[in-house]
């Protein structure tokens, strides 16, 4: 295959919602571009892009693929991204590595959901933008509309460039406003007839272009002063001041396409290569330690991958965009995460499931390798002296839904977990974690049609029956307040027995506090908890009466008891424990005696001591249209959630709240029944809170309920 050079290739991403068009445009992109014969469709289960089972079985896509084109002796390096929500993260790291977002919108629909969710993220991620209006041939098509609403939501910046002469039922024509003729595609699409623009369209076109100037003009003040001395500009000013107004996300063109008849689609081709800008022409991205990598051939290799793929027939693939330097087969690079030695011993530009091999790969360009050993998406391969050159990683967003996992065949758990590992190589945002606190397996995601889809791929794909039950809430137990309490663990059996008395008290820990003087401290030890808080340990015996090698065995069992608290089983926390005395056996006294006794009466003080259940609080951040803010708040506070905040970020309305995790089972799914799929949220861990006295009470009884029905 031909080495593309850093100013012919461009790098899109195509987003937008469900059902706009995305992959039946990708589709004539790679028929324009020669590296189809035959367009597939949707309903014919056809397509380069849309090529996995459940894609096939679901008709629309839920993994970001990568496709070429080869046009006009160039390379259009294409991503198409999902349009639901729920696969988010194949949205973000399309657009870390793409120079351009296609936005395809439903003219039927105007703005939908998924093209507020696609405009949001583009903005996060500074991408210029062009607009393809399709579904233009159909009978409720409205582009006016659509334009206005477009406007309205994403502000004056979008211009129109082209518009329907005829859209509805039997649409085959365009204006283009930046030629000023007329395409008019045959029947079935692909080349057009230019022609001059009919009189009938002559005054609307001309005042539509007249306004697409004035926009230009307004990303330059050089070229607004021309526009004001002559009242127009030069084609070659325009084009120019469009480069300008795409790049710094100051102008957003609207184009014209009607994808399923591949009609506009070549000249959005040849837009975007006039126009869009190349890989060197975009600002430089920032590495892990704020530095700047402008795209450059001359510069040594750094290569960001930025999606894994696991194919049947190739095993892992590895795509990567090359920001700096050249590639070629047997390369030895550096592994940014690891400081292993990494070989790419093949090149391949892929398309959907096919691939065809590279000498060569230069900076800019998009390429794939496989069999890497350890390179999962967000590292940066490099040469051995530019190891600062590591590409700041894509963020992904935190889990918003939960679910446990268990196996329906219990010999399957060792199998789901390397499923589970599989797919999240794959899918960055599918967080896998064994809860040893939980005993669950908790598999967090987008939503539930994100969890579901990963259930039926497990079953389905890999044959491994699952279910999936709510989570656990990892709650903590404390105390208010000093107690003591005395156990005497006393066992005979025949032979030696067992003896140990401990006497002790507990109370609760705060930072920096004093210990109490009714114990002389004669040792202290404090053990800062891996689930969180301290543990402090004070040994106050004194005269022998618990000889000091059966202290570790004590602290022991008030681990264990620490481990599993006494409350409802979940860890506890900051608690001071003071051993004052005790008593011992000379024959019987042993370590595990000590140990149990420790732990029983550290259990019997626990229960005195003001005993307190403490609950995750998340602080969550939920973006909203205003018209169903109020609906939105009232859920939230029947959650039990505090609102901290409201403000405005772009058109939504912005509410933070602290909310604990108890009452967020199924929010996302709840969210969006409440606002038709308008809003979006975040969630993060803030801190620990007491539950209130009702609750607490209620999940007491659970836990007691619990323990009778295992006994």
């Amino acid at each position: 295959m031909k080495v593309y050079q850093t100013k012919d290739i461009r790098n899109i991403a195509l987003v937008g919602g469900a059902k706009s068009g995305k992959t039946t445009l990708a589709e004539a992109m790679l028929f324009e571009g020669g590296r189809i014969n035959r367009r597939g469709t949707i309903d014919d289960k056809n397509t380069v892009s849309d090529y996995r089972p459940i894609e096939l079985e679901r008709e629309n896509s839920v993994l970001s693929t990568v496709v070429y084109a080869e046009f006009n002796g160039k390379k259009i390096n294409i991503i198409d991204t999902p349009g639901f929500d729920d696969f988010v993260g194949e949205v973000i790291a399309a657009l870390k590595v793409a120079d351009t977002a296609v936005v395809v919108i439903n003219a039927q629909n105007g703005v939908e959901v998924g093209t507020e969710i696609a405009w949001r993220n583009t903005s996060l991620s500074n991408t210029p933008v062009i607009f393809a209006m399709n579904h233009l041939e159909h009978e409720n098509s409205n582009f006016d509309e659509t334009v206005r609403q477009m406007k309205t939501q994403f502000g004056a910046g979008l211009t129109v460039f082209q518009y329907p002469v005829n859209a509805g039922v039997g649409f085959n024509s365009v204006i283009d406003l930046l030629k000023m003729k007329m395409y008019k595609f045959p029947e079935n699409g692909g080349a057009a007839e230019i022609t001059d623009i009919p009189d009938g369209e002559k005054g609307n076109a001309e005042e539509m272009q007249a306004a697409l100037i004035e926009d230009l003009a307004s990303t330059d003040e050089s070229l607004m002063e021309k526009f004001f001395d002559a009242g127009t500009l030069t084609e070659d000013e325009m084009r120019e001041a469009l480069k300008v107004g795409l790049r710094n996300r100051t102008l957003f063109p609207i184009l014209c396409i009607g994808s399923k008849h591949n009609m506009g689609v070549k000249r959005l081709m040849e837009f975007i290569f006039n126009n869009a800008p190349a890989p060197d022409e975009m600002p430089p991205v920032l590495t892990v330690k704020g530095k700047e990598l402008k795209c450059d051939p001359s510069q040594p290799i750094a290569a960001f991958v930025f999606k894994t793929s696991i194919e049947p027939h190739f095993g892992e693939v590895s795509f990567f965009k090359l920001y700096n330097g050249e590639i070629t087969e047997g390369t030895d690079l550096i592994n940014s995460k690891t400081g292993a030695k990494e070989r790419l011993g093949q090149l391949f530009a892929v398309y959907g499931k096919n691939r065809e091999k590279l000498e060569k790969v230069v900076a800019g360009d998009i390429a794939a390798s496989v069999k890497l050993k350890e390179t999962p998406t967000n590292s940066t391969l490099h040469t051995p002296k530019n190891s600062d050159d590591v590409v700041a990683p894509i963020e992904f967003p935190e889990p918003k839904f939960r679910m446990a996992v268990k196996v329906q065949n219990q010999g399957d758990d060792e199998k789901l977990g390397t499923i589970l590992s599989a797919m999240h190589k794959v899918d960055q945002t599918l967080m896998v974690e064994y809860s040893k606190e939980l005993k669950q397996v908790i598999l967090g995601g987008q939503g539930e049609l994100h969890l579901n889809i990963t259930k039926w791929q497990i079953e389905n794909i890999e044959k491994v029956p699952i279910e999936f039950v709510p989570p656990k809430i990892p709650y903590r137990e404390t105390i208010t307040k000093s107690a003591k309490a005395t156990y005497r663990h006393k066992k005979q059996s025949g032979g030696a027995g067992q003896f140990g008395e401990v006497h002790m008290m507990i109370e609760p820990y705060k930072e920096g506090m004093s210990w109490t003087t009714e114990f002389p401290v004669r040792g202290s030890e404090e053990h800062p908890l891996s689930w969180g808080g301290k543990l402090v340990m004070n040994n106050c015996i004194v005269g022998g009466a618990i000889d000091a090698r059966f202290m570790p065995a004590i602290l022991k069992g008030v681990m264990e008891k620490m481990e599993e608290g006494p409350l409802t089983g979940s860890y506890a926390r900051d608690i001071v424990v003071y051993i004052y005395d005790g008593k011992m056996h000379p024959v019987d006294s042993n370590e595990i005696s000590f140990k149990l006794a420790g732990r029983n009466a550290f259990r019997e003080a626990f229960k005195n001591a003001g005993p307190q259940i403490l609950e995750p609080i998340y602080d969550v951040e939920v973006l909203v249209p205003e018209d169903r803010m109020g609906d939105v708040m009232t859920d939230l506070q029947g959650r039990r959630a505090i609102i901290m905040g409201m403000g405005r970020e772009g058109n939504y309305q912005k509410i933070t709240a602290k909310a604990p995790l108890a009452e967020m089972n199924k929010y996302a799914t709840a969210l969006s029944s409440l606002t038709s799929g308008r809003a979006m949220y975040s969630m993060k861990f803030a801190e620990y809170s007491n539950v209130p006295a009702d609750v607490q009470m209620q999940l007491l009884k659970t836990y007691e309920e619990s323990q009778q029905e295992e006994e």
